[in-house]
């Protein structure tokens, strides 16, 4: 939902920003608009120190991202609600142009988490200071990379975040913290879970497309079983449609009407005598609808989003996901750094940093560090999401908590609230409401506290 489809209680803002946070080189004092959106409607004011919700922007435009927990949550909190583009995604890309900005290697440079989050804390700081607001806790919530900017920024920028809600965030699957392996792992319990002859029919149908691969016209004849909109030209373009298929139904499988769930559907409901190709062809129209032809590129088509995060994880953010022999339902995919450096280094002409993110934010022994070190971070998960093995799921002190669901999927708890939400996602974010109110009153206290002794 785009900021002009909204009521009139959203209003768009730009702030000139800095393009290099970091640098006092003079071209580093270059800048470009970044944009906001501000919703009034139901803040207390800066008189009342009512709290203002900060959503992060993550890999992609703003326009999506205007409701869900913050408007839900808003009249409760008295909140000012505050969402922030993330550079170079929507209509905050520097040097003018997208074109320009996606240009080579010296224009990405300055694209990154840290800049990001730099970028936030300024905007922030002009917000408090524009509307008087210096006294209002803020609370940043993001999902998803967002989560992990939310959590960052909190450890970063104590000063300017109150607390923050991060969503589904994967801060451990850096730098081998987490193994490659977790994220497949969990596709794969969930189709287990969800039906076993569902599970195995996805396990043996990658060597039946091997098998009818290497026959006379095999890719011809895959190209018309799976109604390709274009002849096959390798297998691997079919098999990464696929995956792409299961990883997304397994990650967004959300209630009511649970995808994962219609996909096996299809596939154990096929005609009897179908065969196993056969019953994943009526899993994917089960899926996607009867459609004249299915695109293969579907997943990989370069929207703003895909190019982005390219860039992202060939620089800095290394997440290596992959699935060995045996060990899921799929073909065997090991990570290997090694070709992933070399593809990123064909595509930009720069070497990923797979150590950076760990070493500028932490996230080896996470709970010996923080448990003294910082304070106010929700790490929200549902364990049905294969992001969730990269997540934090353990309490790791009074005020850095793990709030988990066993049927939860990525970042379901700050989407919009709906009638038909189960009780247990209800329960989910009532528990969160409840801590971040916890935060706020102490806060409040300390205000007056140290206000009665700066006047004695």
């Amino acid at each position: 939902m785009s900021p002009s489809d909204q009521s009139k209680d959203f209003k768009t803002f730009f702030y000139t920003q800095t393009l290099d946070h970091f640098n006092y080189r003079p071209d580093s004092y270059a800048t470009f608009q970044q944009r906001y959106v501000i919703n009034f409607k139901h803040w207390g004011g800066s008189n009342s120190s009512a709290p203002i919700f900060v959503y992060l922007g993550a890999e992609g435009s703003l326009d999506e991202d205007l409701a869900g927990f913050l408007p839900d949550n808003a009249p409760r909190f008295k909140a000012l609600l505050v969402y922030i583009e993330h550079r170079y995604y929507g209509k905050s890309v520097p040097f003018g142009s997208r074109e320009e900005a996606m240009k080579n290697a010296s224009t990405l440079g300055y694209f990154n988490s840290a800049q990001a989050i730099a970028d936030y804390a300024d905007v922030l700081l002009h917000i408090k200071k524009k509307y008087s607001a210096e006294r209002s806790p803020s609370i940043v919530v993001g999902g998803s990379y967002g989560g992990m900017l939310a959590a960052w920024f909190r450890l970063k920028y104590p000063h300017i975040a109150l607390g923050a809600l991060a969503s589904s965030a994967p801060i451990l699957y850096f730098h081998d913290t987490a193994p490659q392996v977790g994220y497949y792992t969990i596709v794969t319990k969930d189709f287990k879970e969800t039906s076993q002859s569902c599970y195995e029919t996805v396990r043996k149908s990658w060597d039946e497309i091997r098998k009818v691969a290497s026959r006379p016209n095999g890719l011809s004849m895959l190209s018309k079983k799976f109604r390709t909109c274009k002849p096959l030209k390798k297998t691997s373009e079919l098999e990464d449609f696929l995956d792409s298929l299961y990883t997304d139904v397994a990650q967004y499988d959300d209630p009511p009407t649970y995808p994962l769930s219609i996909v096996c559907g299809g596939i154990d409901g096929a005609p009897k005598g179908i065969d196993v190709l056969g019953k994943i062809f009526k899993g994917v129209v089960a899926h996607k609808g009867n459609r004249s032809c299915y695109d293969m590129d579907e997943y990989i088509r370069p929207t703003e989003t895909n190019v982005g995060w390219r860039w992202q994880t060939c620089s800095e953010m290394v997440m290596p996901i992959g699935h060995g022999h045996k060990d899921t339902m799929f073909p065997p995919a090991p990570f290997d750094l090694n070709r992933f450096t070399k593809d990123c280094e064909g595509t930009f002409g720069v070497k990923p940093k797979p150590h950076w993110v760990t070493t500028y934010y932490g996230g080896r022994d996470l709970k010996l560090i923080l448990h003294r070190f910082g304070s106010n971070i929700i790490f929200s998960n549902g364990l049905r999401d294969p992001y969730s093995t990269g997540g934090v799921l353990g309490n790791i002190s009074d005020s850095v908590v793990a709030i988990s669901t066993v049927n939860g999927s990525h970042c379901l708890d700050i989407l919009p609230e709906s009638k038909s939400d189960p009780q247990w996602l209800v329960m989910q974010r009532k528990a969160e409401i409840k801590i971040i109110e916890e935060w706020i009153a102490k806060y409040q206290n300390d205000l007056l506290e140290f206000k009665e002794e700066t006047h004695a």
